[in-house]
């Protein structure tokens, strides 16, 4: 990284360096072109005001001094006085450019470049007060000739520049990827070093994401041994079971008391992978789901009807205490149904003989709130946070006897985090516990 981020500081450097002299040769050479031009105008001036015109130049002007070429043109274009021409072998100049515009407008210049000397003169032309036409011409070398003279000043300077700019670069790069170097040798400590200004959210970026993929690794790989602690306990149940009636070591009349308990230890088997499978899929979805409106009303009175016999089972009364009609959100209906079922099922699980589950929906301004409430045993408040991770229970032999997977309240938070629902709980120990839900209103 440091030795690319050295290459393009140091290109874009000689590049800058490259296009301001090529810039600046041309500006110069513009002013330098406007400023001939300039002093061609004061050598006319000169010239008019002055008897030399008038005398069609003294024999004591030497005009060459200046590398000048002063030309007197009449009227009618004919040529009376050239300082570098015989002008008897000379063409009439009515027609060219600046004697024409001379004549007509009082001034006027040219520029004419000759390809065989490789040179360009510039001419300025005006008219004198007898009709006659002072020219004063001069050659100067074209921008290349120019460049050609001012070369090795400009080798020199792009040699010095680039120098510098290599160092400048080399420096840069070193202090910009030193602070990632300190982070990646020390990328688990809690504390970021100094850094730039600039950088600074990147490299706290990083140390974040870093933590975040620790911390999820780490999880995964609590959620792997859980796993296999908990499929180890129903397979080795069957397996048990299974062996002694195999071996004939079961008395007949114990065979259906263990055909029941593999029963139930497949059946527990089978919610554990379903429920893996389902969190599985969850941990992996990228929050695109197929929602569309669903009466959440409808959702928890079928849920109420659904699982009345199971409470009847445990001796448990399950019923709805406040429905609100037109409850409707956008959501997964599936999900959705997985949350009531959930929630509603643990209240029945955890809670005391002759107990009660009440299931509400009702509207709360912009928000709809599925409530679950039970008369159960409750959750110690220091346990509160904690019941939505998996595998946590917090009556372990009560769960396991009832046949939880414990995996239901985390299939919970993970599809209200997909809905944008926002869950709260209010629970007392051996009073019974309040767990609601508030979804975004979908009308």
């Amino acid at each position: 990284m440091r030795k690319k981020l050295y290459a393009r500081i140091t290109a874009i450097s000689v590049t800058m360096i490259l296009i301001t002299m090529i810039t600046t040769v041309a500006i110069f050479y513009n002013v330098f072109i406007e400023q001939v031009m300039e002093d061609l105008r004061t050598h006319v001036h000169i010239l008019k005001s002055t008897e030399t015109v008038l005398g069609y130049i003294e024999k004591d002007f030497d005009p060459k001094i200046d590398n000048l070429r002063i030309t007197i043109i009449g009227s009618d274009g004919k040529v009376k006085y050239d300082s570098n021409a015989n002008i008897g072998e000379m063409d009439n100049h009515r027609d060219r450019p600046e004697v024409k515009d001379a004549l007509k407008y009082g001034e006027g210049k040219c520029t004419r470049r000759s390809d065989t000397f490789d040179r360009t003169t510039y001419y300025y032309a005006e008219k004198l007060d007898s009709g006659d036409v002072v020219r004063v011409a001069k050659d100067v070398v074209n921008i290349w000739q120019f460049i050609k003279h001012i070369l090795p000043v400009l080798i020199a300077e792009l040699i010095f520049a680039t120098g510098i700019s290599m160092a400048v670069a080399k420096l840069l790069a070193r202090r910009m990827v030193e602070p990632i170097e300190k982070l990646a040798h020390n990328i688990d400590s809690d504390e970021v070093d100094e850094t730039y200004e600039e950088i600074k959210p990147f490299v706290d970026k990083i140390h974040s994401q870093h933590k975040a993929l620790k911390k999820s690794s780490m999880m995964r790989q609590e959620f792997t041994a859980n796993v296999s602690h908990e499929l180890k306990t129903p397979l080795a149940s069957i397996s048990g079971y299974a062996e002694l009636i195999e071996t004939g070591m079961a008395k007949e009349e114990d065979i259906g008391h263990f055909a029941s308990e593999i029963h139930k230890s497949a059946n527990r088997l089978l919610s554990l992978i379903n429920d893996i499978i389902e969190l599985s899929e969850l941990d992996v979805m990228d929050g695109t789901m197929n929602v569309s409106p669903i009466s959440l009303s409808e959702e928890a009175v079928n849920c109420v009807e659904m699982l009345t016999m199971n409470a009847e089972k445990n001796e448990i009364n399950i019923a709805t205490e406040t429905i609100e009609d037109k409850c409707i959100i956008l959501a997964n209906k599936d999900m959705i149904k997985e949350v009531v079922y959930n929630l509603c099922d643990n209240a029945i699980r955890y809670n005391k003989p002759n107990g009660h589950v009440w299931v509400s929906v009702f509207r709360k301004e912009d928000r709809v709130i599925l409530e679950v409430k039970d008369d159960g045993i409750g959750i110690p408040e220091k346990e509160q946070e904690r019941i939505f991770e998996r595998f946590y229970r917090v009556d372990k032999a009560r769960s396991k006897k009832t046949g939880g997977t414990g995996l239901g309240l985390a299939i919970v938070k993970h599809i209200a985090e997909q809905h944008n629902a926002i869950i709260n709980i209010e629970s007392e120990v051996d009073k019974g516990t309040c767990i609601s839900i508030e979804f975004p209103c979908g009308e």
